[in-house]
């Protein structure tokens, strides 16, 4: 916040690369501005020029909360002596930092003689005085420009006043993050995440031992000085500065693990790393974490988490496969009691090897017909695929598939060809034990070839008692298709597929000759509609679907044929 003159000493300070490092940071102090301003700011008021012959006299009623941002005012009035009004306050004695993570999101006006900043001084001001106590710019602009400037300040080895500083353009009158991120070797500044500028101060270069010290924070508006010049445009005011907050971070010390659990939003407060595996309350509480205490997560690409909200893994579900800053978005914040980690599922990641596969001679049986109970051929749970290896269906026609489940209440469906073609989905009851009901079973027509037959459960979790496949002379007359809920494919079915598959953006569907620019309909595997669209040819825009496993209903002439899909 001191002025600009070029500094009297040649500064050899690095320059490294504009590519912002990722980093981790846990987040130490903040004030989200919610209603009141923390009592961790002290209020500076006065007049007198602040050493840069500025003229507003500050008082404390120019710094206000408005709909959760702090607001300082500068205005034209007369007080104390001088013409203008504005608010400057600190951290000094109550907060203040060595290194770390320290940004804020502010509007700020543009207009002649207006002089928001956003800065630090070192701690040892009281005793050293300035420069030698240093000074880190975070932000200052001046004037009607689009500049935002970063400087530091520092008392050099030959006692004279240095600073080095740079700048980048920007809208300043919208909100931006300005940042920097201070460690012993560098400060390196940040508008929105992007770097523009960094200051080398390694092993206290050029006398900037200062720069290794404590500091706290200030914010304020200036009006005039040396810097912006006296030529005031007084139709600016009211002027008014905007913070939407002011947060601390310091480097992690970093629990490693697949997952890393926050018990505070935006990834802050305590953090325990956890490696891939199943987590009850008892085990969460061994590695720290306490029931109900979890806000934000980081997670490794190519896994997802699963939270639920009863103590050993049962109840209600989250399950996420990327970062989430803050779980009050989601509804489930503090809200989880166990946690399974794994890697996400893909098609067909279970084996289970069929009796007589390749012969598919009469019935082809997983297991015992035993309808009380008997041997149990495997277990999926939600999300997960349990399927048999290929199976070699010799001649085209209509087969029946049969299977017998135990479940806790959700969806089941039956897929052939690694998810390709959807069978059917079955609802299950929460009934929890095995059933003596009737078979539960489908058909479907497919033309000779070798197929992968999977069960996929799009919900709860499920054992399976037995399964197998019978060629049947007349699909019609099967009795237990519609008791069943399934929805019959079409003798057209097996021949859509989707590519690529899991898909970011686009998918393309590849469909039969009339079916281009058809109807589709979007679930997810609960069932739930997300939204009704129509194929551009044969291609459908799936940018806006979160992360997950859907089902494309896509219909024609009266039909409707569902294909899965997975958004990356």
């Amino acid at each position: 916040m001191k002025n600009q003159y070029i500094s009297r000493v040649f500064l050899a300070l690095i320059i490294f690369s504009t590519s912002s490092q990722a980093q981790t940071w846990q987040q130490v102090w903040a004030d989200e501005f919610n209603g009141s301003i923390s009592s961790d700011w002290v209020f500076e008021t006065g007049a007198g020029g602040w050493g840069n012959n500025e003229l507003q006299y500050y008082r404390r009623e120019n710094a206000t909360v408005e709909n959760g941002k702090l607001v300082i005012t500068a205005r034209r009035e007369n007080f104390g002596g001088a013409q203008y009004t504005s608010a400057r306050m600190k951290t000094q004695g109550k907060k203040s930092w060595k290194y770390g993570k320290i940004e804020a999101r502010i509007a700020m006006p543009a207009f002649s003689g207006i002089w928001p900043a956003f800065w630090m001084l070192g701690d040892k001001i009281s005793s050293t005085g300035w420069p030698a106590c240093g000074e880190i710019d975070i932000m200052e602009h001046i004037n009607g420009g689009t500049n935002a400037h970063a400087t530091i300040h520092w008392q050099d080895a030959n006692g004279y006043h240095a600073q080095y500083g740079g700048s980048t353009n920007t809208s300043v009158t919208s909100y931006h993050n300005y940042t920097v991120e201070w460690d012993a070797a560098s400060i390196k500044w940040y508008l929105d995440g992007v770097k523009y500028h960094e200051a080398n101060i390694a092993n206290s270069v050029n006398g900037t031992s200062e720069l290794h010290e404590n500091f706290f924070l200030l914010l304020n508006m200036a009006v005039g000085g040396n810097w912006p010049g006296f030529n005031i445009d007084n139709g600016g005011f009211p002027a008014k500065m905007y913070v939407d907050y002011v947060r601390v971070f310091n480097k992690s010390s970093a629990p490693s693990g697949i997952a890393i659990v926050y018990k505070d939003c935006n990834f802050g407060g305590s953090a325990v790393g956890l490696p891939a595996g199943d987590y009850t309350l008892a085990a969460l509480q061994a590695r720290g974490v306490s029931n109900d205490d979890i806000s934000s997560f980081h997670l490794q690409s190519g896994y997802e988490i699963v939270l639920y909200d009863n103590s050993n893994l049962t109840g209600s579900t989250l399950t996420r496969r990327s970062n989430i800053n803050c779980l009050v978005d989601e509804g489930w914040n503090d809200r989880t009691s166990s946690i399974r980690i794994r890697t996400i599922p893909t098609s067909f990641t279970r084996t289970i090897q069929a009796e007589s596969y390749s012969e598919m001679s009469g019935v082809q049986v997983e297991g015992t017909t035993d309808t009380g109970g008997g041997q149990n051929v495997g277990y999926i749970e939600s999300g997960d695929w349990m399927t048999y290896k290929n199976i070699n269906f010799p001649s085209s026609g209509t087969y029946k598939v049969e299977y017998r489940v135990a479940g806790n209440g959700g969806r089941l469906s039956l897929d052939l060809n690694s998810g390709t073609t959807v069978l059917g989905a079955l609802n299950v009851p929460a009934t929890g034990g095995w059933q003596n009901w009737r078979t539960i079973s489908h058909t479907v027509n497919v033309n000779a070839g070798t197929y992968k037959l999977g069960l996929y459960a799009a919900s709860g979790g499920w054992n399976i008692n037995w399964i197998r496949i019978t060629k049947v002379t007349n699909a019609r007359t099967e009795e237990a298709a519609a008791d069943a809920e399934f929805v019959e494919a079409p003798s057209y079915a097996a021949a859509l597929s989707a590519y690529p598959n899991p898909a970011e953006n686009i998918i393309t569907i590849n469909v039969t000759e009339g079916m281009e620019n058809c109807k589709v309909k979007i679930s997810d595997t609960a069932g739930n509609d997300v939204r009704e669209t129509t194929l551009s040819g044969n291609a459908l825009d799936i940018s806006d679907l979160r992360s997950g496993i859907y089902i494309l209903w896509l219909e024609h002439e009266g039909e409707r044929t569902p294909l899965r899909v997975v958004k990356q």
